[in-house]
């Protein structure tokens, strides 16, 4: 298993692309507004993290290629001095 290490910004970015993506596509299957304003919305939603997944990608997967050591072999490593 390969471990990404994300910054704040980047993690809630890639999170909140996942999120309007989501949201956006149970507004569209939802029955509980109108339905041209939830039509609106949701499409806007899912057009929203539709474009964002590309840059998001792109972000986390040049992040997979660093090397990050265990974080219980270093504190292992830690104890032995």
């Amino acid at each position: 298993m390969k471990n990404i290490v994300l910054n704040l910004p980047t993690l809630l970015f890639v999170v909140g692309t996942r999120a309007a993506l989501a949201f956006g596509s149970g507004l569209l299957v939802s029955t509980r507004m109108t339905n041209r304003n939830r039509r609106r919305l949701g499409l806007a939603l899912v057009a929203v993290g539709i474009v964002s997944t590309v840059p998001a990608a792109l972000i986390v997967f040049a992040h997979s290629g660093r090397s990050v050591p265990d974080v219980a072999a270093r504190a292992h490593a830690l104890r032995l001095f």
